[in-house]
């Protein structure tokens, strides 16, 4: 059907789902909840701690708990609206609801290569520029670096949301996919979509090839100062134990985006035809955001010793606030009988 002859006015669309089976709909929400609620505990504990610590006042755990913010918001766009769905008889969103869950998980995307970026810089200029490290990454840096790489994200995401929905859609409402990914929602697009490939091919790609080639560059140049100007084996341990986690996420984020989004089709072959490619998708929103702050807590010291030395502090001033509060009540009972 041509866009002219369009005479039918979507008002919502209906998703197929990650399964039509009740019983692994059961599982799944199960599963999913447990991830979501583990997600929100992690990250969100990896913020106060940050905040609580004065230890983790650092660029690194400053970038970090940006990180941990874009990952509650990240899985918040999807898990919810999954979970209802799994448990609904019609899995179906409206038009703004589809085009808002869209905007919000490119802007979110984008904004986290672009921290992973900055976060890959701010390691070169800690290992191979240490005494101009306070200066090169000083806290008002640090800030245009964050805020810079969240509305980079917020305008990449209006593009593509725009010109995603100026286009009709009155061949088919049903999006074969579990939430409203650009590609899934394009493939039942009625108009013609060229223009809207070259720009997601190219605005999305710009983005993806900038940050993957700063990671690359920045972890070059840091191997390199490990291997050349570091004869310690216990030196060389230290640089490359500051560099791995941030290595591992970045690794596992863009691999997940360049299998889901840059694979080949075949032929006329419509989009998230496989159960593999929504098996990735939920790994690349779901689990992801629930993996980073294991990858960087695991192994790290500085992390661990914060979280027991807060963990410490409120376990001992709380039954001691407690006492407190129980003597003066007991003192004012027997002054009463008194």
């Amino acid at each position: 059907m041509s866009e002219e002859n369009c005479t039918t006015v979507v008002t919502e669309f209906v998703f197929v789902g990650l399964t039509s089976n009740p019983r692994l709909q059961i599982i799944f929400f199960l599963v999913l909840l447990a991830i979501y609620m583990a997600t929100l505990v992690e990250n969100l504990g990896m913020i106060a701690l940050i905040r609580a610590s004065p230890r983790l006042h650092t660029p690194m755990y400053f970038f970090l708990g940006g990180l941990s913010f874009l990952d509650v918001c990240f899985s918040s766009v999807f898990t919810p609206k999954a979970l209802a769905n799994l448990l609904a008889d019609k899995k179906s969103i409206s038009v703004m609801g589809c085009a808002f869950q869209m905007y919000c998980s490119i802007a979110l995307g984008s904004a986290e290569c672009l921290l992973l970026a900055a976060m890959a810089y701010d390691r070169y200029v800690a290992v191979c520029k240490p005494l101009l490290y306070p200066v090169l990454m000083s806290p008002r840096v640090c800030i245009l670096l964050v805020w810079g790489s969240y509305t980079l994200g917020l305008l990449h995401s209006v593009v593509q949301t725009v010109f995603t929905f100026r286009i009709s859609y009155c061949k088919t409402n049903v999006i074969n996919h579990f939430f409203c990914d650009i590609t899934a929602v394009l493939a039942i697009s009625s108009s013609d979509i060229y223009v809207n490939e070259l720009l997601m091919f190219y605005e999305a790609g710009l983005i993806e090839l900038f940050t993957i080639l700063s990671v690359v560059v920045s972890y070059v140049y840091i191997l390199t100062n490990i291997v050349l100007k570091i004869h310690s084996a216990a030196g060389r341990l230290k640089g490359f134990s500051t560099c791995t986690s941030h290595l591992t996420v970045g690794t596992i984020f863009h691999g997940a985006i360049l299998i889901l989004h840059l694979q080949p089709t075949a032929g006329n072959e419509p989009a998230f035809e496989h159960v593999s490619d929504k098996a990735l998708a939920v790994f690349y929103t779901i689990v992801i955001p629930v993996l980073n702050p294991l990858i960087y807590t695991l192994r790290n010291k500085e992390v661990k010793d914060a979280f027991l030395q807060v963990f410490l502090k409120q376990f001992c001033v709380l039954p001691v606030a407690a006492f407190l509060f129980l003597g003066s009540r007991d003192n004012k009972r027997t002054h009463g009988e008194s």
